[in-house]
C-alpha cells in the first residue's frame, strides 16, 4: 500500500483546504511531520485512517460525525477528507464527507446533510477515473478485502504508536494476550473454549439432573415400600450411584412380591367365611320375613271385621247412586231451563226501563212497529248530517287560513330583523375564518418544531436514567471484580496448602510392595500423615469454580458497565448539555403553543361551514318575504268564498235540527230510540220462548223420577253422586275386597303358618356375625390392593430408574470426555503442563513469530546487545505462554523487559512495533506496506542511538519503501531533510512541505 495525495477541507484544526503530497515527500525514503503540541499532527494520520475505514483511531473515536468538523471553518464549507493511494496494484481515490448541519437555503435555521462517500479508480489505459461506488457499506467491504486488515490491525501496523508497543512491553500476560488478541483475531479460539466450557456446565447439569432424577425415583420407591427399603447414602455424580438403586430396588420388589401373595391367601379365607355368614343371615332373614307376615295378617283379619258394618252401608249408597243416574239427565235439563228462564226475565225488565211511559206495556209486535216508524224519521236526516259536517270543514278551514295569516305576519317580521342584522354576523364570520387560517399557519410552523424537541428530550430522559444506571453498573463491576480477587485469593491459598500437604495426599495411595509414584521404592517405612485442615483436590477444584464463577459474574459486569456508558454518551451526545427540566419545559411549552394553536385553527372549517349556511339563510329569508306576499293576496279571494257558502249551509241546517242543539244531536237521539225500541222486542219474544221451556222441563224430570223409584224429583237428586264423591266410594268398596282376599291368602300359605309354628328368629346376632365377616374381607381386600399397588409401582419405579441409568451411562462418558477436552482447553488440566489456554498458545505461537522479527532489527539498533525472547514460563500464579524477556549480550543473561532504560524502551518498542507490523502483514495475505508512519517517542535518545535508530528506519526505505516520523523533536529537523510541518494559528492550522524532492 502507497499513499500519493491527501486533501483536507474543514477537518480538525485545518479550517480550510490543505493537500499532502506523498509522492513527494516518499522521494527521500524518510520523512518528518512536526509541529508544536496541538498544532495537529496527528489529526493529518486521523484523516488517512477516516478516508480508509471511516473512522479514526481507537481513542479518538467519539469524534465522529458533525465533531469531526473544523470550529474554524467557515458556515458555507463542507468537512472533506480525499485519499489518492495505490494498494495490489490498483490506483485508487476515496472521498468520504461526514454528516454537516448546513445553513437552509432557503428560510431560517439549519439543516443536516447526510454522509457521502465515493471511490474511483484511475484507468491507466484510458487516462481518467472511472466511478466505482458511492455506498458506504461497498467501499468498506472493498477496502477491508484489499488491504487485509481491519481498522485497529492497520492503526497498529502502519500508524506506529510508540506508546503502546512501550506498555507492550512491560505489560503482564494478560494485557498482552488482549493486544495479540485484537490484532491476529483468536476470538474463535476463545470462542472454542467458551463452547467447551458451555458444554461441560451443560452436560454436567444433565448428568447431576439425571442422578437427581434417579435419587428421586429412589426416594420414591423408599415412600412406596413403607420404609422397608433401605438406601446407603448417595448424592448427585457419585460413580455407583445407578447399580445402588437398582440393587435395592430389586430387593424391594422381591419383598413387595412375597407380601402380596401372603394378603391374597387372606383375601381368599375371608372371602369363605364371609360367604357362611351371609347364608346364615339369609335363613334367619327369611324365617323372621315369613313370622311378621303371619302376624300381620292376623292383625288385618281383625281390623276388617271391625268395619264390616260400615262396608255395608257403603254398599247400599252405591247402589241408590247408581238408580239416581238414569234422572241425572232430566234434572240437567230441570236446571238449565231455569237459569235460561231467569236470564231472559232479567233481561226484558232492563230493556223495557229504558223506554218511555207510552211504549212501556207494549208487547213484541208493537215494540218492533215503533223501532220501524224512528228508523224512518232517522233515514231523512242524512242530507242535513252531511251539510252539518262541511260547515265543520269551512270553519277549519277559516282557522287553518288564520293561522297562515299570523304565521306569515312573524316570518315576515323575523326575516326583516335577521336581514337587518346580516352584515355585521358576515363581518364576524369572515375574522373568525381570518384568525383560523393564521392559527393553521402557525400550528404548521410549530409541528415541525416538535419532533425535535421530543427526541432531544427523550435522549435527555436516557441521558438521565443511563446515568444512574451507569452507576449502579460501576458499583456492581467493582463489587464483583473486589469478589473475584477474593475468590482467586483463597483458590490460590487452598492450592498453596495442597501443594503443602501433597505427601499426605500421595502417602494415602502407597500400598506395601507397590513402588511409590514419587521415588518409585517399594518400601515405606514412613509416609506422611495428613494433619487436621488438610485440602484435597476436591476443595481446591471447588475453590477454583467459585473462583471461575466470580470471575465471569466480573466480565459480565465490566461489559455491561460499557454497554451502558456507550449508551449514556449516545444519548448525551444526542440531548446536549441543557438539563431535563429545561427541555421539558421548552417541550411541554411547544406543545402548549401547538395545541392551541391547532385547537383555533380546527375552527376554520366550522366557521366557513357557519359562513356558508349563513348566506344559504339569508336567500332563504328573501324567498320567504316574497312567497308570504304572494299567499296573504291569495288567502282573501278564499275567505271570501268560504263566507257565501258558510251562509247558505247555516240557513238549511237551522230547519233540519229542530228543538235539538244540531243535526248530529237530533241523529244521536233518534239512533238511540231506534236501538232501545229494537233491544225491547228481542227481549220481550226470548222471555216467551224461556217460559215456554221451563214448562215442559217440569213435566219431563217428574216423569223420569217416577220410573226410577224416587217419590219425588227431590229425592232423586239428593242420592246423586258427584264424580269425586262416587271415586272415592267404589275405591272403599275395592280396597275392602282386596284387603280382604290378601288376608285369605296369606293365612292360607303352607311355609308361612309352619314359620309361625317355629321359635322367634334371631336376626341380630346373624347380622352382627355377617358384619364381622364382611369386615374382614375389606380389611384383607384392602391389604390385598395396596400390595398389589406397592408391586405395581415398584415395578413402574424400578423400570424408570433402569432407563435413567441406561440413558445416563453415555451422557456421563460424554461429560467426562467434554470436561477433560475443556479443562485442556481452559489450561486448568494436570496434562496441560503450562497451564496454557488455548488462545493463549496461538498467541504464543504468534508472539514467536513477531519476537524473532523484532530481534532482528533490536540487535542493530543496540549494536547487537539485545535480543527479544518469547517465553513459555509461567510468571507467578499466572497461566505460562505469553512471556517476553530481552537477553543481554553483555551479561550473557536473561531479564524481564521491564529494566530496560528509556532509550532502550524505545527502540525495543520500536523493533517490536515494525516485527509486528511484519507478521501481520503476513497473516494479512502479504500486502506490501510501501508508507510507514511512527508517532513519537524519539525526545528519550542520545545522539549516538538516534543515529542507529533512523539508521534502522532509513533501511526500510529498501525496494521504495518511505517512512514518515511523526515527532516535534527539533534535532530530527536536522536529520531529517523531508518535512511536513504543521503551523498552529488562530484561524486554524496549515500545512507546508520543505526539503522534498
Amino acid at each position: 500500500m502507497r499513499l500519493h495525495r491527501l486533501d483536507i477541507t474543514a477537518f480538525g484544526p485545518f479550517g480550510g483546504a490543505q493537500t499532502v503530497d506523498f509522492d513527494e515527500l516518499s522521494a527521500a525514503g524518510l520523512f518528518l511531520l512536526h509541529g508544536p503540541t496541538g498544532a495537529g499532527k496527528t489529526s493529518v494520520l486521523d484523516a488517512v485512517c477516516y478516508a480508509l475505514y471511516g473512522s479514526v483511531p481507537g481513542a479518538r473515536q467519539s469524534g465522529q460525525g458533525m465533531t469531526l468538523r473544523s470550529d474554524h471553518a467557515a458556515p458555507g464549507v463542507r468537512t472533506e477528507v480525499r485519499l489518492e493511494l495505490t494498494v495490489a496494484g490498483r490506483r485508487l481515490e476515496i472521498t468520504r464527507q461526514p454528516p454537516w448541519e448546513r445553513p437552509k437555503k432557503r428560510g431560517t435555521g439549519t439543516t443536516v446533510d447526510k454522509a457521502q462517500t465515493w471511490l474511483r479508480e484511475y484507468d491507466a489505459a484510458a487516462g481518467t477515473w472511472k466511478d466505482l461506488s458511492r455506498s458506504h457499506q461497498e467501499i468498506g467491504e472493498e477496502i477491508t478485502r484489499l488491504l487485509g486488515m481491519s481498522r485497529e490491525q492497520f492503526c497498529q501496523v502502519v500508524l506506529l504508536p510508540q506508546g503502546d508497543f512501550a506498555r507492550f512491553l512491560r505489560a503482564d500476560a494478560e494485557a498482552r494476550g488482549k493486544l495479540l488478541g485484537r490484532l491476529f483475531d483468536t476470538r474463535r479460539f476463545a470462542e472454542v473454549e467458551k463452547r467447551l466450557a458451555e458444554r461441560r456446565r451443560a452436560t454436567e447439569a444433565q448428568v447431576r439432573d439425571g442422578d437427581a432424577a434417579l435419587l428421586a425415583d429412589a426416594h420414591r420407591m423408599q415412600q412406596a415400600a413403607d420404609g422397608s427399603l433401605e438406601l446407603p447414602e448417595l448424592t448427585p455424580g457419585e460413580p455407583g450411584l445407578a447399580t445402588a438403586v437398582l440393587t435395592a430396588a430389586a430387593v424391594a420388589r422381591s419383598t413387595a412380591r412375597e407380601e402380596l401373595t401372603a394378603a391374597r391367601l387372606r383375601l381368599a379365607a375371608a372371602e369363605s367365611a364371609r360367604a357362611d355368614a351371609e347364608h346364615r343371615l339369609a335363613r334367619e332373614r327369611e324365617r323372621d320375613r315369613l313370622q311378621r307376615r303371619f302376624a300381620e295378617a292376623r292383625q288385618r283379619a281383625e281390623r276388617l271385621a271391625e268395619r264390616a258394618g260400615a262396608h255395608r252401608e257403603a254398599q247400599a249408597r252405591m247402589e241408590r247412586a247408581r238408580k239416581a243416574e238414569a234422572v241425572a239427565p232430566a234434572l240437567e235439563l230441570r236446571e238449565a231451563a231455569g237459569l235460561e228462564h231467569q236470564r231472559a226475565a232479567a233481561a226484558e225488565a232492563g230493556a223495557r226501563a229504558v223506554l218511555p211511559g207510552t211504549c212501556a206495556d207494549a208487547g213484541a209486535a208493537g215494540l218492533a212497529a215503533a223501532a220501524r216508524r224512528a228508523a224512518e224519521e232517522l233515514g231523512g236526516l242524512e242530507s242535513a248530517r252531511r251539510a252539518e259536517r262541511r260547515l265543520a270543514e269551512l270553519v277549519a278551514e277559516r282557522a287553518v287560513l288564520d293561522r297562515q295569516e299570523r304565521a306569515d305576519e312573524d316570518a315576515l317580521h323575523e326575516a326583516e330583523a335577521w336581514l337587518a342584522g346580516w352584515e355585521a354576523v358576515r363581518a364576524g364570520l369572515q375574522t373568525r375564518i381570518d384568525t383560523a387560517q393564521e392559527a393553521a399557519t402557525r400550528a404548521e410552523q410549530l409541528g415541525v418544531q416538535r419532533e425535535p424537541a421530543r427526541q432531544r428530550l427523550a435522549a435527555a430522559r436516557r441521558r438521565d436514567r443511563l446515568a444512574a444506571e451507569a452507576d449502579g453498573a460501576r458499583s456492581r463491576a467493582l463489587a464483583s471484580a473486589e469478589e473475584a480477587v477474593e475468590a482467586r485469593t483463597r483458590w490460590l491459598d487452598l492450592k498453596e496448602q495442597r501443594l503443602s500437604g501433597i505427601a499426605a495426599e500421595l502417602a494415602a495411595n502407597l500400598a506395601d510392595g507397590e513402588p511409590c509414584a514419587v521415588c518409585g521404592a517399594t518400601d515405606h517405612p514412613a509416609p506422611a500423615r495428613k494433619v487436621d485442615g488438610h485440602v484435597d483436590r476436591e476443595a481446591e477444584e471447588r475453590a477454583l469454580a467459585a473462583y471461575q464463577r466470580a470471575e465471569e459474574q466480573r466480565a459480565r459486569d465490566e461489559r455491561q458497565l460499557g454497554a451502558v456508558r456507550e449508551e449514556l454518551a449516545a444519548a448525551a451526545a444526542e440531548a446536549g448539555d441543557a438539563p431535563t427540566a429545561r427541555l421539558a419545559e421548552q417541550a411541554e411549552e411547544l406543545e402548549r403553543a401547538y395545541a392551541g394553536a391547532r385547537a383555533a385553527a380546527s375552527g376554520l372549517h366550522a366557521a366557513q361551514e357557519e359562513l356558508r349556511r349563513a348566506e344559504a339563510e339569508r336567500d332563504e329569508r328573501i324567498a320567504a318575504q316574497q312567497q308570504a306576499a304572494v299567499r296573504a293576496a291569495s288567502r282573501v279571494v278564499h275567505r271570501e268564498r268560504l263566507d257565501r257558502e258558510q251562509a247558505v249551509l247555516e240557513e238549511e241546517l237551522a230547519t233540519a235540527r229542530g228543538a235539538a242543539g244540531s243535526v248530529a244531536e237530533r241523529v244521536a237521539q233518534l239512533e238511540r230510540r231506534v236501538a232501545d225500541l229494537t233491544d225491547a222486542a228481542e227481549a220481550a219474544r226470548a222471555a216467551e220462548d224461556a217460559a215456554q221451556r221451563l214448562k215442559d222441563a217440569d213435566a219431563r224430570l217428574a216423569d223420569a223420577a217416577y220410573r226410577a223409584g224416587f217419590d219425588t224429583p227431590q229425592e232423586a237428586a239428593d242420592a246423586l253422586l258427584d264424580d269425586a264423591a262416587h271415586r272415592a266410594l267404589q275405591r272403599r268398596l275395592d280396597a275392602w275386597q282386596t284387603e280382604e282376599a290378601a288376608v285369605r291368602a296369606v293365612l292360607a300359605e303352607a311355609d308361612t303358618a309352619a314359620a309361625a309354628g317355629q321359635p322367634p328368629a334371631d336376626l341380630a346376632a346373624a347380622e352382627r356375625a355377617a358384619a364381622d365377616a364382611d369386615r374382614r374381607v375389606r380389611e384383607a381386600a384392602s391389604a390385598r390392593d395396596a400390595a398389589e399397588r406397592r408391586c405395581a409401582e415398584l415395578d413402574r419405579l424400578s423400570a424408570r430408574a433402569a432407563a435413567s441409568a441406561r440413558r445416563l451411562a453415555p451422557l456421563r462418558e460424554e461429560y467426562d470426555r467434554v470436561a477433560r477436552l475443556a479443562a485442556l482447553a481452559a489450561g486448568t488440566s494436570a496434562e496441560n503442563e503450562h497451564r496454557m489456554r488455548l488462545e493463549s498458545y496461538v498467541l504464543a505461537a504468534r508472539l514467536e513469530q513477531v519476537a524473532a522479527a523484532a530481534t532482528a532489527r533490536l540487535q542493530r539498533m543496540s549494536s547487537g546487545r539485545y535480543t527479544l525472547v518469547h517465553s513459555d514460563g509461567r510468571t507467578g500464579r499466572g497461566r505460562s505462554g505469553l512471556g517476553l524477556h530481552v537477553v543481554d549480550a553483555w551479561t550473557g543473561r536473561e531479564r524481564d523487559t521491564a529494566t530496560l532504560s528509556g532509550g532502550e524502551t524505545f527502540f525495543a518498542s520500536l523493533a517490536l512495533a515494525l516485527g509486528l507490523a511484519d507478521v501481520v502483514t503476513d497473516e494479512a495475505g502479504g500486502v506490501r506496506l510501501d508508507t510507514l508512519f511512527i508517532d513519537e517517542g524519539f525526545g528519550s535518545l542520545d545522539d549516538q542511538t538516534l543515529d542507529e535508530v533512523l539508521d534502522v528506519l532509513d533501511s526500510l526505505r529498501e525496494r521504495d519503501r518511505s517512512v514518515g516520523i511523526v515527532s516535534h523533536v527539533a534535532d530530527l529537523r536536522r536529520r531529517v531533510h523531508a518535512q511536513l510541518e504543521v503551523v498552529k494559528g488562530r484561524s486554524g492550522s496549515v500545512l507546508r512541505q520543505r526539503g522534498a524532492g
